[in-house]
């Protein structure tokens, strides 16, 4: 068998495995756009067994897209709390406010249109939901597909994504690409593992370039790793009557949009020596010194915020920090 040609020999053996091995996931129970939806949203950067709890939680209290548009943002970030990528809960909110009059575009291409649907997530929704001939590509199916084919490609790169984006839909042509796509990822995601993968579970295995050539170590090849950036962060944080003082950031290169104490924020060559605390949000490493200056008067646009509801407009954990060493100092 040329592996290249027989797109339908790997679908169907891939099919077939899914259908005799997928797990049970609440996500899975149906095609309802709007559970895979949010379930497609929360998987990004987080595991299943982590996701399966905040999953259950936020669909008991927003079970379709009406109930989500009609919540304050507040009561979202609530129940989004844990899961981090706030700007995440804020796009879903902003998306279900349109969804709750539109419907649920059934292509991928009319819901990249909404707020925090990117290629992979508008693919997902629109295959898996209304079985839309595209595959996904997530980090799963790029391993799996390099690996598979032995592509030693920079696979981060715009031109290496279209080529295998061509391989994940060629995928769909001939089975269901609603399975083939929730195939694929479980495929990815239990048996062709980052680290150790159990080759001999694979459907794919006799015809693995990766498996017969042992790259399954080097394959898919590292994307280097972006440049860690070192901050300084001087907040200041007033409390009267129970509320704190917050301002919208719009400066920080963190927590965009978020409500945050006033403060001074600037990029450093290298650790300070004198800060409160450190925190790390993706690639910033932040050095917190709580500031002594209580100047109101240079700040602008502030919203005082109940204290006992803090969580509620912002439930970062940098925000917690923040308050614990107040409360130290």
């Amino acid at each position: 068998m040329n592996k290249f040609s027989n797109t339908k020999y790997l679908s169907d053996s891939l099919c077939k495995w899914y259908l005799s091995n997928k797990r049970n996931l609440p996500w899975r129970l149906n095609q309802d756009p709007y559970r895979i939806w949010i379930s497609e949203v929360m998987l990004q950067q987080t595991t299943v067994q982590a996701v399966i709890p905040y999953f259950n939680r936020f669909i008991d209290r927003f079970p379709n897209v009406k109930t989500l548009s009609n919540a304050p943002i507040e009561e979202v970030l609530k129940y989004w709390s844990g899961l981090g990528y706030y700007s995440r809960a804020r796009n879903i909110h902003k998306a279900a406010k349109q969804f709750a009059v539109d419907g649920f575009p059934q292509s991928y291409q009319k819901l990249l249109d909404y707020p925090g649907l990117g290629p992979y997530t508008a693919r997902a929704v629109s295959s898996l939901a209304f079985n839309e001939p595209v595959g996904v590509l997530d980090g799963n199916v790029i391993r799996i597909l390099t690996r598979f084919y032995g592509l030693k490609i920079e696979w981060w790169k715009t031109i290496e994504k279209i080529k295998l984006q061509l391989l994940s839909d060629s995928l769909t042509e001939f089975n269901s690409p609603s399975i083939v796509n929730q195939a694929t990822m479980e495929l990815g995601a239990t048996i062709c593992t980052p680290k150790s993968p159990t080759c001999t579970l694979c459907p794919w295995m006799k015809n693995c370039e990766s498996f017969s050539k042992d790259l399954t170590q080097i394959l898919p090849i590292a994307k280097p790793r972006r440049a860690t950036e070192e901050w300084s962060w001087t907040p200041l944080v007033l409390i009267k009557k129970n509320k704190i003082a917050l301002t919208r950031n719009i400066k920080l290169p963190f927590l965009k949009e978020q409500l945050l104490p006033p403060g001074i924020g600037r990029k450093l060559k290298s650790k300070p020596k004198k800060f409160d605390f450190k925190h790390n949000i993706t690639h910033h490493n932040i050095y917190v010194e709580l500031s002594k200056n209580e100047n109101i008067n240079t700040y602008e646009n502030l919203e005082w915020i109940e204290l006992d509801h803090l969580s509620e407009k912002n439930p970062s954990s940098l925000l917690k920090k923040i308050l614990d060493a107040y409360k130290i100092n």
